[in-house]
């Protein structure tokens, strides 16, 4: 991986992965967010009995994020214990894109690194933003 931005995200999710509470479905996710100033914010997925409560690794990232006051997405890596690629699901692109932008990178990895780097945009190519009525 020659790019250390992508190597910083993609070492980011993985530890935050390793974090997982995936008791349900045991596929652990880990993710990383990168802002404009540099700082990365990282999350796992964490599950609940009650299923459509759980929330994914993406969302807590985006969380930490805002929480830390941070407003903008720059980069992100996914990673998934169980799958050698795995993109943000629908509502986390869409979640993603309120803070990011059609070209915001995301870098899909598998367990050993980044194996593809996607546009926001062409994981999401008509989503809803601050414009749409």
């Amino acid at each position: 991986m020659s790019n250390p931005t992508a190597q910083a995200l993609f070492e980011a999710a993985r530890a935050a992965m390793a974090n997982s509470y995936s008791p349900y479905s045991n596929f652990p996710v880990g993710a990383a967010i990168l802002t404009p100033d540099g700082a990365i914010h990282s999350g796992c997925n964490v599950e609940n009995a009650a299923y459509p409560q759980s929330w994914c690794a993406e969302t807590t990232a985006l969380a930490h994020m805002v929480a830390a006051g941070d407003r903008r997405v720059v980069a992100v890596a996914v990673i998934a214990e169980k799958a050698d690629r795995v993109t943000p699901c629908g509502g986390c692109r869409q979640k993603l894109m309120e803070f990011g932008t059609a070209d915001t990178k995301i870098h899909l990895c598998d367990q050993t690194g980044v194996v593809e780097t996607v546009t926001l945009g062409a994981l999401l190519p008509m989503a809803f933003d601050l414009d749409t009525p």
